[in-house]
């Protein structure tokens, strides 16, 4: 395997860390800023209200999310294992 060959996998496989983690963190995002500045408004300072809202919109992001990432995890690793094939002995 040439070393340009090496880092075009690492490339890949850098990008598809970032996919899949895209979706859980967005909306884990999204949801803190609502809060934050729902708290900040009503001043009131409870952490669990924060958190418990970023837990349910992350499982509800990985359950939207699921079967896309399955089928770019599974293509990517089918890509790898034909890009091992061709090194050959």
């Amino acid at each position: 395997m040439t070393p340009q060959a090496l880092i075009d996998q690492l490339n890949q496989a850098l990008l598809l860390a970032l996919l899949l983690a895209g979706p859980a963190l967005i909306f884990a995002l999204v949801v803190g800023v609502f809060f934050a500045v729902f708290q900040a408004v009503t001043s009131i300072q409870e952490q669990s209200m924060i958190f418990v809202p970023k837990i349910i919109a992350v499982v509800l992001a990985l359950f939207l999310f699921m079967s896309w990432m399955v089928r770019l995890t599974i293509t990517f690793t089918e890509n790898l294992f034909i890009h091992i094939a061709q090194i050959g002995p």
